[in-house]
């Protein structure tokens, strides 16, 4: 299938995406809709002929467990509402511990770097078949950008990518923009990884936005798409036609001409590509349905031992990033602190949208409140328990110190904890108690 040109659908720029001219198709985060019904907009782009393609974020076919079979039908039930041609995750790792290492589970709210060995490989390609059994269209897997290094890899990411489709038959979301994160942060040559992944197994590719502070590429989705990233994917259309390219954007979002002027600039850059050698036509979605090739052993001790120390490898990392433990073996520390920082800041951000009344009554505190709590709690759950675990901190702690504001922070927390919410009297009740407060 060809998909075209296409652009990530946000609520925050839902009317901006329906009004941008030249739109063939559009990208939303699987994990934002909601199982029974559409967004009006997306429904109205459907109605336009407009394909709607669900992007997973937290399935973690890269970690030591098997997907979660909760997380894997809700995908599914996505697909399925939106009548798409195939569904997209990561090649990541988003949570580690448990019974596999006798710790607690840690979510680390982002995507994380799966090492590039043989025994993660093997985990990884177990886990992606898994996936594809339990989904009603093919599967396409993301590279992903990363601030750090593992050590000992044994294979490059183009290598990687290509064992990956050869043993399974997936197809890849080639992010070009995560091959410049790469190559900046860890000195990887994008051409290289062009010239070593199987370009034809290529379903789409991601271009976005992001900034380099202190030598370190921060992949941040919040800024404009830079020359550099489109020098890339002009590298990549000189090897392949692309079925569809994708522009992001997750924050900071500008005005519609800006979204315009960057999505002329991918236009351009393709056009060019074309002057170059004949580029070969990459596989339409629905071949990535394949058969795939059988999956080796995994060696003598069998395919649970070898999750147990992926397992073991990936909490150690999860921890040193989230719970202050000591940096493992081999890690670059200031890399690892850049990290650390920066999914603290993640954390801050996300929950300040996910409940935004918390901002709102902490004030210009909440930012530093809130990543002091993050430095002794390590995130557990999703981000909405993130914030309930956060507010009831600050209130066990006798924050804030404002009478009026804790008392509104208690209220929400209430709302929010009990095993229903509150009914309409109460809420009008609390509402009034705190107007008579605040006077």
């Amino acid at each position: 299938m060809k998909l075209g040109i296409g652009i990530g659908w946000r609520p925050e720029i839902a009317d901006e995406v329906e009004a941008l001219p030249g739109i063939d198709w559009v990208e939303a985060v699987a994990e934002n809709l909601c199982a029974d019904h559409l967004p009006a907009s997306l429904t109205r782009l459907r109605e336009r002929g407009v394909t709607v393609v669900p992007h997973g974020v937290s399935l973690g076919l890269g970690g030591a467990e098997r997907p979660d079979p909760g997380r894997l039908t809700a995908l599914a039930e996505r697909a399925a509402l939106l009548g798409t041609p195939l569904v997209t995750e990561h090649i990541a790792f988003v949570r580690a511990g448990g019974a596999r290492t006798a710790s607690p589970v840690l979510e680390a709210g982002h995507l994380l770097p799966v090492p590039r060995t043989w025994a993660a490989l093997d985990v990884l390609c177990e886990n992606v078949r898994i996936a594809q059994d339990s989904l009603p269209v093919p599967l396409a897997l993301e590279n992903i950008a990363a601030l750090i290094c593992w050590p000992d890899e044994e294979l490059t990411e183009g290598q990687f990518l290509a064992e990956l489709v050869e043993r399974t038959g997936v197809g890849l979301l080639i992010d070009v923009a995560n091959l410049h994160t790469n190559h900046v942060n860890r000195g990887e040559d994008p051409a290289t990884a062009l010239d070593e992944l199987p370009v034809e197994a290529i379903a789409y590719v991601h271009v976005a936005g992001g900034v380099e502070k202190d030598g370190v590429w921060h992949d941040t989705h919040a800024h404009p798409v830079t020359a550099p990233v489109l020098d890339v994917l002009a590298e990549l259309r000189s090897r392949v036609s692309p079925p569809g390219v994708l522009l992001e954007r997750d924050d900071d979002f500008p005005p519609a001409a800006e979204l315009a002027g960057e999505l002329d600039a991918i236009r351009a850059t393709l056009d060019a590509g074309r002057a170059g050698a004949a580029p070969r036509s990459a596989e339409p979605p629905t071949a990535l349905a394949t058969a795939p090739a059988p999956l080796p052993a995994s060696g003598p001790a069998g395919p649970d031992a070898v999750r147990d120390r992926v397992a073991v490898a990936q909490a150690s990392l999860l921890s040193a990033l989230v719970a202050g433990a000591p940096v493992p073996e081999g890690f670059d520390h200031r890399r690892l602190g850049v990290q650390s920082r920066a999914l603290a800041a993640k954390r801050a951000d996300v929950v300040a949208k996910v409940a935004p009344e918390l901002p709102e009554i902490l004030g210009p505190d909440y930012r530093d409140a809130f990543l002091a709590y993050a430095r002794a709690r390590p995130m557990s759950a999703g981000y909405r328990r993130d914030a309930l675990d956060f507010a009831e901190q600050l209130l066990v702690a006798g924050r804030p110190a404002d009478n009026s504001a804790r008392r509104r922070l208690t209220y929400w927390w209430q709302d929010r904890a009990a095993p229903r919410p509150p009914r309409r009297t109460t809420r009008l009740a609390r509402a009034a108690r705190s107007v008579l407060a605040g006077r």
